[in-house]
């Protein structure tokens, strides 16, 4: 097609470029172009961003063809990375449990990204390389998240991690609930008792040779989350496969690091159990020593993440990590602070806090800082304990904070609260419906920013 015949088709589909704008249209061209499609940015300035936005959108509309090949506005290393990332991202698609009538008749599975001969360098090729790594750990952590409770068990969970590290060369222990006993995970284990599926414990690490810091990354790993005793709503309930989404970014991030051989050394941990109501379910006013070895009062069994991850951050502890970070989808009230689609993150750095933020304006996911206000300690005091595991409903995201603090020692840390973006209700923007895979761009932007 000649730009002339091109720029008539633009004119008669009134296609201006905004944001969000889509123009497909058949090419009845000789060779083996079938279909073009142009995509909106409505920006003068072309960022990395957009270029990841441009192949979202165009592998989601290309869905039915087996073949694209794309056309950046800029080829430079980052916009091709993110190109890669978002062609993964775009083509996604959960199927798993559809019957063969309703799968897909056909499948993107080849893309090609073009550019001037000149620019095709070995940097270019290792940045599409990188994009095609980070693509697939958030498409493999959306996976995770999504698959259904009866079958993501804590035991398959682990499984996962263990199957994902052994393909990239990481090691992966994975402790059963006995050796979870002998280490003194009190805290997972009294979440654990309402369910008939036993706990797991699981240590993902990449060491390479020269590595620069070690970096400790933890996640909550909640495989279904009724509430326990104090039990959720049914519709609560309903989508409570996806509170295993900070186990599914810890398990992401290691894999990805690994793949991409950071020097870096990276840790996952994740403390997985079901929260049900069996007949030995635990109870408020029930009271638990941590690994720690602090006393914890039960208030509310439905407060079961900040629980699992205390004892796993108290192992974290011991790892002697330059930095410990944490992702959970651990709170409602940060979903009413911020909505569905942005993170609250707390540090007791600032100067690490405003690496993360940079790291996340890069990759283009929203955080926002929240305070560590220690006057709302006094919150989660006990008159039988060390400490209260939650309180009323006023500052929840905070007081969760807080009570992760008396468990991670003098370490520096990242906390990131990823109730609302880690699974959303319908597709926004770039982001599928279900789960997202969200905060693996944002780790893996700031371990390369360390590294």
């Amino acid at each position: 097609m000649s730009s002339g015949a091109l720029k008539r088709v633009i004119a008669e589909e009134g296609f201006k470029g905004s944001k969000g704008q889509i123009l497909q249209f058949q090419f009845s061209g000789k060779g083996q172009v079938k279909r073009i499609i142009l995509v909106g940015l409505g920006a003068a300035k072309v960022s990395s961003a957009h270029c990841r936005t441009i192949a979202v959108r165009t592998a989601r509309h290309a869905r039915r063809f087996t073949s694209i090949a794309l056309i950046l506005p800029q080829t430079d290393i980052p916009a091709v990375r993110a190109a890669a990332e978002g062609l993964l991202g775009g083509s996604y698609l959960y199927d798993r449990y559809f019957s063969e009538s309703k799968k897909p008749k056909t499948k993107l599975n080849r893309a090609v990204l073009l550019v001037d001969k000149s620019q095709n360098t070995p940097e270019l090729e290792r940045a599409l390389q990188e994009g095609a790594i980070i693509g697939g750990a958030v498409n493999f952590a959306r996976d995770l998240v999504n698959c259904p409770p009866n079958d993501l068990t804590p035991t398959a969970l682990a499984d996962a991690a263990k199957q994902a590290c052994d393909q990239v060369g990481a090691k992966c222990k994975i402790y059963n609930k006995k050796e979870i006993q002998n280490m003194g995970m009190n805290l997972l284990l009294a979440v654990n008792r309402g369910s008939a599926q036993e706990p797991r414990f699981v240590h993902m690490s990449y060491k390479p040779a020269q590595a620069k810091k070690r970096i400790v990354f933890v996640g909550k790993g909640i495989t279904f989350d009724a509430g326990g005793l104090c039990i959720k709503p049914s519709k609560a309930m309903l989508d409570m496969k996806c509170d295993m989404a900070g186990a599914a970014v810890t398990i992401g991030v290691v894999v990805a690091a690994a793949a991409l051989r950071l020097p870096v050394e990276v840790h996952g941990l994740v403390a997985s159990t079901e929260n049900m109501t069996g007949a030995d379910a635990y109870r408020p006013g029930d009271v638990f020593t941590a690994k720690n070895g602090k006393t914890v009062e039960i208030i509310n069994t439905d407060a079961e993440g900040r629980l699992v991850l205390a004892d796993a951050l108290s192992y974290a502890d011991e790892l002697e990590p330059d930095l410990l970070i944490d992702h959970a989808t651990l709170t409602g009230a940060c979903m009413v602070a911020l909505g569905p689609r942005r993170a609250g993150f707390f540090s007791n750095s600032d100067d690490i806090a405003q690496s993360y933020i940079v790291a996340a304006e890069q990759q283009d996911e929203m955080y926002w800082r929240m305070p560590l206000d220690t006057d709302l300690r006094e919150l989660l005091k006990s008159s039988i304990a060390d400490m209260k595991h939650c309180d009323g409903p006023y500052g929840g995201t905070i007081t969760a904070a807080l009570f992760l603090k008396e468990f991670i020692g003098k370490n520096k840390w990242v906390h990131v609260d990823i109730a609302g973006p880690a699974f959303l209700e319908t597709m926004h923007g770039d982001t599928p419906k279900g789960g997202t895979g969200f905060g693996i761009r944002t780790a893996l932007e700031y371990l390369r920013s360390i590294a």
